[in-house]
């Protein structure tokens, strides 16, 4: 079997890392100007974390022969590029049967869809799938154990990627039909990850982390359920678990940039920091945006789009939670 991995960011090079003994062939597809020579010529790259591959990893920058034959192909592009990918991927020639697998966490601004409706909107006829869960590129190129859900509204599908990608001892995956609740667990915990990397750093403590980490939940839930997620979903691996997992970890991009916002830097300075994309970001504007629609209250998510998009002090932002209308807490089972 092949594997092809499109993107050559943090997350793309650890999963080809990760999978590289599940598969006879494996290609990693990126633009040429995000493939460093020491990547092309020595399977290495130490920015933005070490990643030794090994020889029989193919890099290259032709999308068409990077998916000929390839049976699972990993988008692992930022959510801002997925259009422009599966654009790139119809004009190369991908085949309905071959397997896409979304591995990116966010939602498209201005469209607020998420990465299964962008996809499907491009290539209808694909076999679609979504991974997602507690999964910090970090802690897995340690060799650490994790566990992920495939989520695929056919089952055969979702079973199909969970054999092939699932690593002894390393990568446990569990299958799922509940594509909308994956995508959106996994999504939407991001903007929560930012608002305890900002708690953390201001000392708040960790019963206010505790807090922000239920309240982020019920926000979660909210959204998610009026968007047809079942609520079951967002207390497994791609929702509680993944939330869990980033809003506990500095490894966490998206904590890191709230940790950033607490010292009173500006996000345009932290990104270039940063040096690598963190989805938080962007989807806590989407977040707010959709919850508006929806008519659904989200003030963690509201607060760090405040933290972010504002001039907002750090100590304005937690008087403004803190001291919100009082309200009885929700019940969803």
């Amino acid at each position: 079997m092949k594997l092809t991995v499109i993107g050559a960011g943090c997350w793309g090079l650890t999963l080809a890392w990760l999978l590289t003994d599940n598969f006879e062939y494996v290609t990693i597809w990126g633009r040429e100007k995000d493939l460093s020579e020491d990547l092309i010529k020595n399977k290495h790259t130490s920015k933005p974390l070490e990643v030794q591959l090994k020889d029989k990893v193919e890099i290259t920058s032709d999308l068409k022969e990077a998916i000929k034959d390839a049976d699972i192909i990993l988008n692992v592009v930022a959510t801002s590029g997925t259009r422009d990918v599966c654009e790139n991927l119809k004009k190369a020639g991908i085949k309905p049967e071959q397997i896409l697998v979304n591995a990116s966490k966010g939602i498209e601004l201005p469209s607020l869809m998420r990465m299964s409706e962008v996809i499907k909107s491009v290539l209808p006829e694909q076999k679609l799938a979504i991974l997602s869960g507690p999964t910090l590129a970090k802690e897995v190129l340690l060799g650490l154990p994790t566990a992920a859900s495939v989520a695929c509204e056919d089952i055969k599908t979702a079973e199909f990627v969970q054999k092939a990608c699932s690593v002894p001892n390393k990568f446990r995956l569990y299958t799922n039909t509940d594509v909308i609740g994956v995508e959106l667990g996994g999504s939407l915990k991001n903007v929560i990850a930012i608002a305890s990397g900002f708690a953390k750093t201001m000392g708040l403590g960790d019963n206010c982390t505790g807090s922000l980490l239920t309240r982020g939940m019920a926000e979660i839930v909210r959204v998610s359920i009026q968007l047809g997620a079942n609520p079951s979903t967002l207390y497994g691996l791609s929702g509680m678990g993944d939330l869990i997992a980033t809003c506990s970890s500095p490894m966490s991009r998206n904590y890191t940039v709230g940790s950033m916002l607490a010292k009173g830097k500006k996000i345009d300075d932290i990104l270039s920091e940063l040096g690598s994309v963190a989805e938080g970001v962007k989807t806590s504007k989407a977040i707010c945006e959709l919850a508006k629609k929806l008519g659904i209250e989200v003030p963690v998510s509201e607060a760090i789009y405040e933290a972010v998009y504002t001039d907002i002090t750090p100590r304005a932002l937690l008087e403004k939670l803190m001291n919100r209308k009082l309200k009885e807490e929700e019940r969803y089972v």
